[in-house]
């Protein structure tokens, strides 16, 4: 490990920031201090790089093409965002003036991305931090029994996809073909439902709690308040209650064993996110690197051109449970 690597220290309420020195040759540096980069994220869980001097989706590629083992094709995406180079996406769309809680990126899918790349082209000009949380913190804060249960039982999403609200079903499986849309679900313990009008509606049962591969850590690792109808705009879950009923909610969530999670529970959850989160305003050019699998993340309310990107590598298989559909 290099000298300038071995400075990096966290500090309280913010993630470990390294000084990468003078930008301009984001590649090359990467190639250089990767295997370096790579040891401080086993540490750490995340790490900030600052001085890189990104500026084009294609330095994020380059950078993310030394760091990772290989892109990662974004399936079963929530909401649909663009693909701007290989492996290189647009941010999640999102108002600026809502606050995103922590969560974890497609803690739902089978093979998960292990590592994020957040890269900042454009710094908002008020707010916009991404904030960062431990969820092992987390699974030693919850209520124990909450955590028990949801390790023991798992946690199940609910979707149903249409034209009101998030990704359609061609554009969450990268394919018009109901057969390839079967094969994939039935491959990935996914029960579907085809609607009379075209849409199309599954449930999937997910593990919740894990056990981190590096650190040995029990790890908070699922979306159950994130993709909670209550995590919905209150005003936007009635109207779509109203015109669809429960079972046409865009996503909802519930214990393992189909019992709904009250408000208070997801309330709960998001509280303590909140307390163990730490984060650092953007600047022009950083470099946020996230292990997936340990760290939630989320996003500050913002004012201005904020223009942040993700790159997603390593995946990594997550069980399902037996009998999940």
């Amino acid at each position: 490990m290099t000298g300038s690597l071995l400075g990096v220290r966290p500090h309280p309420g913010r993630p470990p920031v390294l000084d990468a020195g003078p930008g301009g040759d984001a590649a090359g540096w990467t190639e250089r201090h990767g295997d370096a980069l790579r040891d401080l994220l086993d540490d750490h869980g995340v790490v900030l790089v600052r001085g890189l001097g990104l500026r084009t989706v294609a330095d994020v590629a380059g950078v993310a093409a030394r760091l990772g083992t290989g892109s990662y094709v974004e399936r079963e995406a929530i909401a649909a965002r663009t693909l701007l180079s290989d492996g290189v996406y647009s941010a999640t769309p999102w108002p600026a003036r809502q606050p995103m809680c922590a969560h974890h990126e497609l803690s739902y899918v089978l093979d998960t991305p292990a590592t994020l790349l957040f890269a900042c082209l454009r710094a908002p000009e008020t707010g916009g931090a991404t904030p960062l949380v431990d969820t092992s913190r987390v699974a030693a804060d919850l209520p124990p029994a909450l955590v028990d249960r949801v390790e023991r039982e798992g946690w199940i999403l609910t979707r149903s996809y249409g034209d009101d609200i998030g990704a359609s079903w061609e554009q969450a499986f990268g394919t018009a073909d109901r057969d390839a849309v079967e094969r994939y679900c039935r491959a990935n313990a996914i029960g579907t439902v085809w609607t009379p009008d075209g849409g199309l509606r599954t449930r999937q049962r997910r593990h919740g709690v894990l056990m981190h591969p590096v650190t040995g850590q029990r790890v908070w690792f699922n979306q159950i308040a994130f993709l909670s109808e209550f995590a919905m705009d209150p005003e936007v879950r009635e109207f779509l209650l109203e015109m669809h009923g429960p079972d046409g909610l865009p996503f909802s969530t519930r214990f393992g064993d189909g019992s709904p999670v009250p408000e208070a529970v997801v309330d709960e959850i998001n509280a303590a996110h909140d307390r163990h989160a730490v984060r650092e305003p953007w600047q022009d050019g950083d470099l946020l690197v996230v292990d997936n699998l340990r760290f939630a993340h989320g996003r500050d309310p913002y004012t201005g051109d904020r223009h942040v990107v993700v790159a997603m590598t390593d995946g990594v298989a997550v069980p399902a449970f037996e009998g999940a559909r």
